[in-house]
């Protein structure tokens, strides 16, 4: 195969979804996707590329393939419960335009379902939800808004009738969820920090950081969150010492910034 049309392939595709394949390691990625469009019949690169601008089931399973990150709607759904019924509840006191922060967002489905759950107590349009990434291609995933079934496992029936397409095995998500979150790239180690957050939530990703930049990483959360706001992390991930930080305990994964 001549290596430019390879090269070729992989321009049509960031034109197409926003994906650089360029970033990933050729050699695995070209076996990984020639093996996938002679599995389903095509002859070449550019074959298989007319057939996902239009065919949307080849398009997803195209995306499929791409996603090595694994995330879901409503992970561990009783901790989004106390978002809904307890946390959004105070914070909306205050004010009706939550200053909100998804980071380390992966494929956009933890910033959706903030939107999502939000939905439930103030108008979308008036819903503004900053999602960051160190990783282009998850992001360039998130902003178009397409998802496995496995995905949705446990997003509630009213929001998944309300806010989702099915498209053959693939869900798409409403623009008018998809408008209320601003994608950007963010390094959480090396980035600056805005400040003045109602709500950071940042789940799942501390983990992969060792004691002492996870250390450096909650001074930073904490710094960027207004008084009286609210730090969310995922389910291995509880603060032992959250007074070192000016935080304290809300509930189980919740810590507000005092």
């Amino acid at each position: 195969m001549p290596q430019d049309e390879y090269q070729n392939f992989i321009s049509q595709i960031k034109r197409f979804t926003g994906i650089d394949l360029a970033l990933y390691k050729e050699a695995q990625m070209k076996r990984r996707l020639t093996s996938l469009y002679e599995k389903k019949g095509y002859s070449s690169f550019m074959d298989y590329f007319k057939a996902i601008e239009k065919d949307n089931k080849v398009l997803n399973e195209f995306l499929d393939r791409m996603t090595i990150n694994v995330s879901e709607f409503y992970r561990n759904a009783s901790r989004w419960e106390v978002l809904e019924k307890k946390i959004f509840p105070r914070l909306l006191k205050s004010t009706r335009r939550l200053k909100i922060w998804s980071a380390a967002c992966s494929t956009g489905e933890e910033p959706y379902t903030i939107a999502m759950i939000l939905s439930r107590h103030v108008p979308l349009n008036q819903i503004e939800i900053l999602a960051t990434d160190i990783d282009e291609n998850v992001i360039a995933r998130a902003k178009l808004g397409i998802y496995p079934e496995r995905s949705l496992n446990e997003v509630p029936a009213d929001m998944k009738a309300k806010y989702f397409t099915k498209e053959g095995d693939y869900f798409k998500l409403s623009d008018e969820i998809k408008r209320t979150v601003n994608f950007r790239k963010h390094n959480l180690l090396a980035d600056k920090y805005e400040n003045s957050y109602d709500l950071i939530v940042c789940r799942n990703v501390l983990i992969y950081f060792t004691e002492e930049a996870k250390s450096q990483l909650y001074f930073k959360f904490s710094g960027a969150l207004k008084e009286g706001g609210a730090f969310f992390v995922g389910s291995t991930e509880q603060i032992f010492n959250p007074g070192q930080y000016s935080l304290e305990t809300e509930d189980t994964f919740f810590y507000k910034k005092v």
